[in-house]
């Protein structure tokens, strides 16, 4: 579902979301199994607060820009190996 390109995945769940799905715990193990350095650029239809707390939890720092009403964009980078 998702994919690294040139070391930066970018994750569009907008549409997911929408239809009630939660793919948090999915996004939560692909950062996990990506390569130090990987950039993360997650598209939300909100500022996903669950999900920044479990990203900082791992010890990445998260920039929430508001993008147009319903299109949220989180950037976080993967600096040290997480278990």
């Amino acid at each position: 579902m998702f994919e690294i390109v040139d070391k930066k995945a970018i994750m569009d769940i907008r549409e997911r979301v929408a239809k009630g799905e939660h793919p948090r715990r999915e996004i939560l193990n692909f950062i996990k199994a990506a390569p130090v350095g990987t950039i993360f650029e997650i598209h939300l239809p909100h500022r996903g607060e669950p999900l920044i707390a479990n990203l900082q939890a791992l010890g990445m720092n998260v920039v929430v820009n508001e993008l147009e009403p319903m299109h949220f964009r989180l950037m976080a980078v993967k600096l040290t190996e997480l278990s």
